[in-house]
């Protein structure tokens, strides 16, 4: 089976660079991606598919991103509170 993926010039430019980030082809790249979808799949109750990315790809996925840079970390303020005399 063949699937075409219209993406734009910066979606395709970000999977290219996360499938070289992990040594891989896109294809190889997108491949994973599904295989990894479709062994998440179970059963639902109201008959659809359900599916799950298992923690271990979602790791690997935030590791290839071309956006390391970022701070992923929430920032923090103090609480704010009043001073207390007992």
């Amino acid at each position: 089976m063949t699937v075409t993926l219209a993406l734009d010039p910066q979606e395709e430019a970000k999977l290219v660079a996360m499938a070289r980030a992990r040594g891989l082809s896109t294809d190889e790249l997108l491949r994973e991606v599904v295989e990894g979808i479709l062994a998440g799949a179970s059963a639902v109750p109201n008959g659809r598919a359900c599916s799950a990315l298992m923690g271990s790809e979602l790791v690997a996925a935030m590791q290839a991103s071309p956006y390391k840079e970022l701070d992923l970390e929430a920032a923090r303020d103090p609480v704010p509170t009043r001073k207390v005399e007992f």
